[in-house]
């Protein structure tokens, strides 16, 4: 039974052998090392037997021998099922038009489902869905992950708060949340502003608290710039009119911005010949049906003749009805690109050393902070880069909440 179960695979023959004692013929096949099974004596004069379909060229060579008329009479086993099966081309073709339009209609978008927000929220995500191409009847391929989807749609429709995308086989599910505005200010508790850094004070605004200092003052860090006990008294009050002062002080939260100038000391290296990346315009594209780490080739099968190649890689798990199937459709762009080098003067690295402090200083000191002005120090060249040490002077809010402790 086993070597029976083991020739299905490759299939095997039923030999009639017709001759005076055909049984010896079995015998040659055997001592010759083919492998028979099933011998059974039909009459005086003929024996059949099984023998596997790669032995045939072996038998054919063995009965060149003797004197035995051969004969197969039965073929069994997957080889001659795989031959009546193609020799039917019309159900073949069938089968593969089928396969092919389940394929198909497997990875089109048949609903979107949008839930959780009011209908005329749930009309601004469909509009947007419809002019990003997420809509019935689109290729799954062509759309973007779920994650991009998601984060698009917050930025594009300001009233939501959060939406989750999710795709379930054919259908794409949106469950929304809308932005409640809620205006709720925590009680802040009475305060000082004081200065972070060293400045000359510019402008000054103050909302609330007693100021301490004025334009053109000198300041450290520490000093003291809006005080948040309003009946505080100085040292120059009179005496007597502080004795007669017992009524209790009145503590604020100080709020207030004070624009000081102060200034950086920053050092920067800009080369004289730099280079950068542009892409020119020329792309092609290639897609494969990937899985694991096999590329099977689907269409672009050259090698586009660029020196330089940006790649952009989009993939996509292909789905059989609601199931994912282990192969990935694979669209990969190729880009080309140039670099270009171009030699600077010394004056034009000095000037891109400065926009190039400038720009970090600003990311180091926020939006709100402004650059007055700028000064090279020292400019030496070392190994064909420029060598800054600027001086910028900054406007700036130097102001920082201190909280009032019971001393105070």
């Amino acid at each position: 039974m086993k070597q029976v179960q083991d020739s299905y695979l490759t299939g095997y023959v039923t030999l009639s052998v017709t001759g005076e004692k055909p049984e010896l013929f079995f015998q040659h096949c055997t001592s010759a090392g083919i492998t028979v099974w099933n011998v059974r004596k039909i009459a005086p004069d003929r024996c059949d037997g099984n023998l596997k379909l790669r032995d045939i060229k072996y038998i054919r060579k063995l009965n060149k021998q003797t004197n035995y008329k051969l004969k197969f009479t039965d073929r069994k086993g997957y080889p001659f099922l795989f031959r009546r099966f193609v020799r039917r081309k019309e159900l073949l073709l069938g089968i593969i038009l089928s396969m092919f339009l389940i394929l198909f209609l497997s990875n089109i978008i048949w609903e979107v489902k949008i839930t959780g927000v009011p209908k005329d929220i749930e009309e601004k995500i469909n509009k947007q869905l419809q002019s990003d191409g997420i809509h019935p009847g689109a290729w799954i391929f062509s759309l973007k992950s779920p994650n991009e989807i998601q984060q698009k749609l917050v930025k594009d429709v300001p009233e939501l708060l959060w939406v989750g995308v999710e795709q379930k086989g054919t259908t794409f599910s949106l469950e929304g949340v809308e932005k409640i505005i809620v205006e709720e200010e925590e009680p802040i508790g009475p305060r000082d502003l004081v200065a972070t850094k060293k400045g000359i004070i510019k402008k000054m605004y103050v909302s609330n608290g007693l100021a301490k200092v004025q334009v053109n003052d000198y300041v450290k860090p520490g000093d003291k710039l809006v005080s948040g006990v309003i009946n505080e008294t100085t040292k120059e009050d009179n005496k007597e009119e502080d004795k007669k002062k017992e009524e209790k002080k009145e503590l604020v939260a100080a709020e207030g911005e004070i624009i000081a100038t102060t200034w950086y000391e920053v050092n920067v290296t800009a080369p004289l010949e730099t280079s950068y990346e542009s892409l020119t315009g020329n792309k092609e594209k290639k897609f494969f049906l990937k899985t694991g780490n096999f590329h099977l080739p689907v269409w672009g099968f050259g090698t586009p003749d660029y020196k330089h190649i940006h790649r952009e890689i989009n993939q996509n798990k292909i789905k059989f009805l609601k199931w994912e199937l282990p192969v990935e459709f694979v669209e990969t762009t190729l880009n080309e690109k140039t670099y270009t080098s171009v030699e600077r003067s010394q004056e034009e690295a000095v000037k891109a050393g400065i926009e190039q402090a400038k720009q970090e200083l600003t990311l180091q000191l926020g939006p709100d902070a402004v650059i007055v002005s700028e000064k090279v120090l020292h400019e030496t060249i070392e190994n064909g880069k420029v060598k800054l040490n600027l001086y910028i002077n900054v406007e700036e809010n130097i102001a920082k909440a201190q909280p009032l402790t019971q001393g105070d």
